[in-house]
């Protein structure tokens, strides 16, 4: 079988899936084309609400709905998920009746190293029932602190690297260094995006990291070295196989978060195309698509 499948096989592919998921219909037709053994996916596909930043909660719910996408990362943007507690907990309960699962909540920025906003940010995680926070820009000095509140708490810190523009956290190599003595519900989460603009391996770094891994923002490049060059996945060169590959060997529990970060007014063609690739790369690895999270 011929394992090099082109971008239109995975996205006619992708786009068969995703009609197999809505309608119930067999994906035998794809599975013709694939080695498909049935096993269902190990890989988890959810979305990072960043991505309909311009768009209501309400047309999130919808757009997700579309996509066949259930795991959603929340972020406070628009009324996504807010810090007041009364909007969050209609948020919450939004989500609850259209079957949407929150299993992480950020960006959050840790920019202050002071007990009473860091557990103003613990509680607002604790009442969304995430079991992840996805953390932008806490500072070395600070780790210390957050590990405190991760112990109480029993809710996973992901330190989020942000490329060469990040003094501190350029990429999951430079987290991995300072946190892994730390309590093992500290770790990282992976932007494969700014990874390799890092100049790091992402495969290699998804090894290194290994169980301190909890979430994975995915996105394409058609430059690797260029931030501004996003497209749609699998569009670029992100090498998508290689990284579902290694998390999978890895044995990686969490989600692998689309973060679509353009065309923020008109996302749902890139958006759409993005997990039709990516739910066709896996159909090529053999494996079936489960509604639940894909």
């Amino acid at each position: 079988m011929k394992r090099d499948l082109s971008r239109r096989d995975f996205l006619s592919i992708g786009a068969m899936a995703a009609a197999a998921m809505s309608t119930g219909v067999s994906v035998s037709a794809a599975a013709s084309r694939v080695p498909a053994t049935g096993k269902p996916s190990p890989i988890k596909l959810g979305l990072a609400s960043y991505t309909f930043r311009n768009f209501s909660r309400a047309q999130m719910i919808g757009y997700m709905k579309q996509l066949n996408v259930s795991g959603l990362n929340a972020k406070d943007v628009k009324d996504h998920l807010p810090t007041d507690p009364t909007q969050e907990s209609q948020a919450i309960a939004d989500y609850t009746a259209a079957d949407m699962k929150l299993h992480a909540a950020g960006v959050i920025y840790f920019l202050e190293d002071e007990d009473d906003d860091i557990r103003a940010k613990f509680e607002y995680c604790k009442r969304a029932g995430v079991t992840v926070i996805v953390a932008g820009d806490p500072t070395p000095a600070g780790l210390p602190r957050l590990e405190k509140f991760v112990k109480e708490y029993d809710i996973r810190i992901a330190i989020h690297n942000h490329g060469p523009e990040d003094k501190l956290w350029r990429s999951p190599l430079d987290i991995l260094k300072l946190v892994k003595n730390m309590d093992p519900r500290i770790g990282c989460c992976i932007d494969v995006g700014h990874t390799v603009r890092a100049g790091t391996d992402v495969v290699e770094a998804i090894h290194a990291v290994g169980p301190r891994l909890f979430n994975v923002h995915m996105k394409d490049l058609a430059d690797l070295n260029v931030k501004e060059s996003q497209v749609a996945v699998g569009d670029g060169k992100m090498p998508v196989r290689a990284i579902f590959e290694a998390l999978i060997a890895n044995k990686y529990e969490g989600f692998v978060d689309l973060e679509y970060e353009i065309h923020a007014d008109d996302p749902m063609p890139g958006v759409t195309s993005s997990f039709a690739y990516m739910r066709g790369v896996l159909a090529g690895m053999g494996y079936a698509m489960r509604r639940s999270n894909q």
